[in-house]
C-alpha cells in the first residue's frame, strides 16, 4: 500500500501537481511578505487600496465598527436601500455573509433564496461580524455594507440565484491559473468550493471554460440548470486578466488569488484578494499549479539576467501564451 502512495505522488508530480506543503513552502512564504497581509485579510483595506489605484470595486455603503453603531448607524445606512450585501472585513470563505436582494416591508428583507429576514435577525448577525465569530484567527471584526452585485445575465444557464466569480492565481504578476466559480443550490447561491460551489477552469488565452469540478469529482453540466458549463466565453476577459496582474503592485505579494465579478452594469470588478489560495482550481483546469509556476519562475530569471522588467501588458502576453491553446 505504501508503495502504491509513493507512485501516485510520483505520477502528480510528474504532472506539476502542487500540494499544499509546497504550495507554503515554495511560494506562500517565499513570495507574500507577511508584512502586506493586513491590506489583503481586510476587505475594507483591500478595498481603499483599489480604489487609490483606479481598480472599481463594489461600491461601499458603510462599515459598523462597534456594538453601539448597530442600533442607530446600521438603520441609517440601510434607510432607503432595497439590496445590499454585509460582510465580515476580514471573512474567509463566505461565511457570515447576509445577501438582500429586495426590502419586504419597512422591518423586513428577502434575501437572494427568497428567505425573509427581519432587521433584528440582521443587527444579531451583524454583531456576530463583530464578536470575529467569522474572522481569521477570531479576532474583532468590523461589518462592510456594500452594493450588490448583479451577475451579467451570461451566466443564468450555469449558475443558481447567486453571483458567480472568477479567481485568477497571481505569480509575481504573472496570471497563471483561472476559474469561474459558479453558486449552486447545495452552496446557497455562494460561489465558494467548500460550499458546494462548482468551478470552471478558463483558457487563459480565450477566456473559455472548461469542465469543471463539484465536491471534488470532475463534472461537465451544472447540477441544477443541467446546461453544460465549458465552452462559455467570459466577457471583458482581457480587462479581468490586467486587473488580476495589476493586485501584484497594489498587493505587494508575490502569489495570490484574485476574486473577481462581472456586474451587468458595472462591468469587472474585484471582490477581493487571497494570500493563501486553495489548489482545487487545478482540478478544474486539469493541470498542475507548479508546473505553471515554475515556468513563470524560468521567466523571472531569464529577465533578472538582463536587467529586464515586464509590464503588466507583458506579463499577460506570456501568460496567454505559455498557459492558453
Amino acid at each position: 500500500m505504501f508503495g502504491g502512495y509513493i507512485q501516485t505522488w510520483k505520477l502528480l508530480k510528474e504532472r506539476g501537481i502542487m500540494g499544499i506543503n509546497q504550495r507554503n513552502g515554495d511560494y506562500i512564504l517565499k513570495y507574500n511578505n507577511r508584512k502586506y497581509y493586513p491590506v489583503v485579510d481586510d476587505k475594507i483595506l483591500t478595498k481603499a487600496r483599489a480604489i487609490e489605484e483606479g481598480i472599481h470595486v463594489p461600491e461601499q455603503y458603510g462599515i459598523i465598527e462597534t456594538e453601539s453603531e448597530i442600533s442607530h448607524k446600521l438603520r441609517k445606512i440601510l434607510t432607503g436601500r432595497k439590496d445590499f450585501v454585509i460582510k465580515p472585513a476580514q471573512g474567509a470563505g463566505g461565511d457570515g455573509i447576509i445577501v438582500i436582494a429586495d426590502r419586504f416591508d419597512e422591518n423586513r428583507f428577502k434575501t437572494i433564496s427568497g428567505k425573509l429576514i427581519t432587521m433584528s435577525e440582521i443587527e444579531y448577525q451583524v454583531s456576530n461580524i463583530l464578536t470575529g465569530l467569522y474572522s481569521l484567527g477570531g479576532m474583532r471584526d468590523r461589518a462592510l455594507i456594500e452594493y450588490r452585485v448583479t451577475p451579467d445575465p451570461i451566466f443564468k444557464s450555469i449558475s443558481f440565484e447567486g453571483v458567480p466569480d472568477i479567481r485568477i492565481i497571481v505569480l509575481m504578476g504573472y496570471p497563471v491559473m483561472a476559474m469561474l466559480r459558479l453558486p449552486t443550490r447545495q452552496s446557497g447561491g455562494k460561489a465558494n468550493l467548500h460550499q458546494g460551489a462548482i468551478g470552471a477552469g478558463i483558457n487563459l488565452r480565450s477566456g473559455s471554460t472548461l469542465r469543471g469540478t463539484w465536491l471534488n469529482d470532475k463534472i461537465d453540466k451544472h447540477p441544477d440548470t443541467n446546461h453544460p458549463i465549458n465552452d462559455l466565453i467570459v466577457p471583458y476577459w482581457d480587462d479581468f486578466m490586467s486587473l488580476a496582474s495589476k493586485c501584484y503592485e497594489l498587493s505587494k505579494l508575490g502569489y495570490i488569488g484574485v476574486d473577481m465579478v462581472l456586474d451587468q452594469e458595472k462591468g469587472p470588478l474585484i471582490l477581493e484578494l487571497n494570500a493563501r489560495p486553495g489548489l482545487n482550481i487545478q482540478i478544474a483546469n486539469d493541470s498542475g499549479l507548479a508546473a505553471r509556476n515554475q515556468k513563470v519562475e524560468a521567466r523571472l530569471e531569464m529577465l533578472k539576467e538582463q536587467g529586464i522588467t515586464e509590464n503588466f501588458e507583458e506579463r499577460i502576453a506570456f501568460s496567454k501564451a505559455e498557459f492558453g491553446f
